[in-house]
């Protein structure tokens, strides 16, 4: 199938999304949040045996192989990687893929609008929770969303150097992010509970959001920790470092490229967010292109690159 064929919606796509404008999200995302934790060793052990197979997942990767080792699902499904599994692009105006997963879109933040599927866009200031957090610095800037299925390493890192300015907890709803509820579900990453994270970077502002879905109500970060839950009804904002009259707020929090940004419990999608005229993706980020997380996602192109 061609890459317009996979972006284009079908019937049967309409017919799966459905269920989901009246399923209990938060309900469900509890039961599962859960079950991943129990430590029943026939519950364990079947659970990971049976993604495993069903997945293909290449345990080779992993720092610890023997499955036993995990105390609960969650334990496995976040696993750390050996430290060579993922090399990082080290070149000084690299910037690395933060995830492993699929692209599913990436490009220019056309008017404000961010490409969802064919023919559905959703808005910048709607992704951010504008006016929490402003908007400004991406306007006509670039965008990549990157789908991490279930067979995917999931912890999140860092695809430059950044130090963290602000940080948002927006609720919301928590549809599947599949690509097949992507190319139905109207404005999807705006409208799912999600965290907004700025950093500034030497390359401008750069915006890190991990976007929740159906089973997916746990995200965390290094810095915090579990942000959510609690799922809470109105959006919360955390800043740091020194404001600009030098008064201190939260720690300052610097991470280093490849450093670990934090992780999703269960699987979801990345948005990744940077300024006008500051990078060029690289030829393989594009639409369906499967990614791993240390290779090259873009090149920073402003003066003296």
């Amino acid at each position: 199938m061609d890459n317009n064929k996979k972006n284009e919606a079908s019937f049967i796509d309409y017919i799966k999304a459905l269920p989901q404008y009246v399923l209990p999200h938060f309900f469900l995302s509890g039961i599962m949040r859960r079950v991943t934790r129990t430590q029943n060793k026939f519950w364990r052990i079947l659970s990971i045996k049976w993604v495993i197979k069903q997945y293909k997942v290449d345990m080779s990767l992993a720092q610890s192989e023997n499955i036993n080792s995990y105390k609960n699902f969650n334990t496995f499904f976040t696993r750390k990687l050996k430290p060579d599994a993922r090399p990082f692009v080290s070149g000084n105006h690299e910037i690395a893929c933060p995830v492993d997963g699929t692209v599913s879109q990436a490009g220019k933040i056309e008017d404000g609008n961010i490409f969802q599927a064919k023919g559905r866009h959703y808005t910048l200031k709607q992704l951010l929770g504008h006016p929490h957090i402003d908007s400004t610095p991406f306007e006509g800037g670039q965008f990549a969303t990157i789908y991490l299925s279930p067979k995917d390493y999931h912890r999140i890192h860092m695809p430059i150097d950044g130090t963290l300015k602000t940080m948002a907890h927006i609720p919301g709803r928590l549809f599947s992010v599949s690509p097949a509820t992507t190319r139905v579900v109207p404005g999807l990453f705006a409208r799912n509970e999600r965290i907004v994270t700025i950093f500034e970077t030497e390359y401008g502002s750069m915006a890190m959001i991990p976007v929740g879905a159906i089973f997916v109500g746990s995200i965390e970060t290094v810095w915090h920790g579990e942000v959510t839950p609690p799922t809470v009804p109105n959006i919360r904002v955390w800043h740091y470092g020194n404001d600009e009259h030098g008064k201190n707020q939260n720690k300052t929090v610097t991470l280093k490229k490849g450093d670990e940004f934090g992780r999703f419990n269960m699987g979801s999608t990345v948005v990744v967010l940077f300024g006008p005229q500051t990078i060029k993706w690289a030829s393989d980020t594009t639409a369906n292109s499967p990614v791993k997380m240390g290779q090259l996602l873009a090149t920073n192109i402003t003066q003296g690159a």
